[in-house]
């Protein structure tokens, strides 16, 4: 069980990771003359969405890690 934990944490915190870089590449790209049906900058809007994916992705890694040392603790 433990090693399961762990091996999740570690996916987990690779998407983190992962939306934390894709975050930050819309950022370096971003062109204020790009913009969505809503005036809307394209590469803000993807901003916002990697935003709320890494925020989803590390309370997902908080809660692995919480289960975790509970899990460690009962052993």
């Amino acid at each position: 069980m433990t090693i399961l934990l762990v091996l999740l944490i570690i996916a987990s915190a690779g998407a983190v990771a992962f939306a934390l870089v894709r975050g930050l590449h819309a950022f370096a790209n971003m062109r204020p003359t790009e913009l969505d049906k809503d005036g809307i900058p394209q590469s803000l809007a993807m901003q916002n969405k990697m935003m709320f994916a890494r925020v989803k992705w590390q309370a997902i890694t908080v809660m692995l890690v919480v289960v975790l040392l509970l899990v460690a603790g009962a052993q």
